[in-house]
């Protein structure tokens, strides 16, 4: 079952949550609902170990590094992380109204309203709220670098070692089943037509989105090195390709490393930034988070105003630190602020989790592909000139 892949085990669990559900008899509805309930109550428990885990080592190992070039890159890519969130923000406002047919969120039923509940359900209470994990990560993290013991961040590797497993052996795993009851039920409910039209609609959205976001990132690198974009584009598309296999920005961090390299930018700025931001650039993963969620909150009957969604963006970019190399990652890092921050319900989660791990992939090879571009700028900005203009002469002597 692991050899399966994570998107085709999905669509396995939708397609087959929506014809169970279609003819299975309330009682069997409610035992889908019984696992349900017991995985979100695991899942809720678990969301503050994940924050700590990701964010406290995640800090710290950035702050060890020093100098300039630390600033510049890490600076940049939480700027293109931000840009790319509240472009997407944008769009989903301005299209989802007549995308989704649902005016100003109010014309589509909520799909929660109908579903069957659990008869019975264990709540496992979090040690923490979200916010405490997040304040509590930032004091650890900043205080690792602070101090020049490496005990505790030891330590703190090996608790993220630890989460890391609970994600790739239980949640991820476990995943496919509680979609499969999720969609269950709402096939049993008579909601899941409008959910699939909505996610299909979303789901060319956001890739338009990955594809505008990787023009204008790369139009900055050119114009700052006189390059064609579309010619170091095209130089990075095996690195696209291969994160699209992977779902994973460290796994593909070889082949981002060798063809950014390949574009001209020096050696020394590469093997440093390309490895940095692979953790820490996300902006097709933040456009995937941003879309989706304003798509669940659409679904809802609910509307996003600006002065709501910039704070979460503004989160987001902090929390994804450090994301495991694991299928979903960035998801299970964000689902902490989905709640504390957007509101989210446990269905609503479900959902969110549904649609982004449906096109997981695309937003991380969007997050490789801008390794590249953010790479490039970051050797401009360092003054460490790259020899783009000799090899854009060159493809095109």
């Amino acid at each position: 079952m692991n050899k399966i892949p994570l998107l085709v085990r999905i669509i396995l669990a939708i397609i087959l949550g929506i014809s169970i559900g279609l003819v299975v008899p309330e009682g069997g509805i409610q035992l889908f609902a019984i696992f349900t309930g017991l995985f979100d109550s695991f899942l809720s428990f678990v969301i503050p170990l994940i924050i700590i885990g990701f964010i406290a080592p995640g800090i710290a190992s950035i702050g060890s590094g020093a100098g300039k070039m630390l600033g510049i890159t890490a600076g940049l890519a939480y700027i293109s992380t931000v840009i790319a969130g509240v472009a997407a923000y944008l769009v989903a406002r301005n299209l989802y109204p007549t995308l989704l047919n649902t005016g100003d969120g109010g014309g589509m039923t909520n799909p929660e309203d109908s579903l069957v509940e659990a008869s019975f359900s264990v709540e496992i209470n979090p040690i923490m709220d979200v916010m405490a994990a997040l304040v509590f990560s930032f004091l650890l993290g900043v205080g690792m670098t602070a101090i020049k013991g490496n005990t505790l961040y030891h330590t703190m590797t090996e608790f993220r070692s630890i989460i890391q497993k609970v994600i790739e052996k239980v949640i991820i795993p476990l995943l496919p089943f509680h979609i499969f009851g999720i969609f269950a039920n709402m096939a049993f409910s008579g909601q899941v037509a409008t959910i699939l039209s909505v996610f299909a609609k979303v789901f060319v959205m956001i890739i338009i989105l990955h594809l505008f976001y990787l023009i204008g990132v790369y139009g900055i690198a050119g114009a700052l090195h006189r390059a064609n974009p579309f010619y170091l584009l095209r130089k990075m598309a095996p690195a696209y390709f291969t994160a699209l296999g992977t779902q994973s920005s460290a796994a593909t961090i070889p082949i981002t490393l060798k063809h950014t390299k390949g574009i001209g930018v020096k050696e020394r700025v590469a093997d440093f930034a390309v490895p940095l931001l692979a953790n820490v650039h996300l902006a097709g993963s933040t456009i995937t988070i941003t879309s989706c969620a304003m798509a669940v909150m659409y679904m809802q009957g609910q509307a996003l105003n600006f002065i709501d969604i910039f704070p979460f963006v503004l989160m987001l970019g902090v929390t994804m630190i450090a994301a495991p190399g694991v299928p979903g990652g960035a998801v299970m890092a964000a689902v902490g602020l989905l709640e504390s921050m957007l509101g989210f319900s446990s269905v609503m989660v479900s959902l969110m989790i549904a649609l982004y791990l449906a096109q997981d992939s695309f937003g991380t090879a969007t997050n490789v592909t801008g390794d590249g571009a953010i790479t490039t700028i970051a050797n401009r900005m360092t003054k460490d000139n790259s020899n783009l203009e000799s090899m854009e002469k060159k493809q095109t002597g």
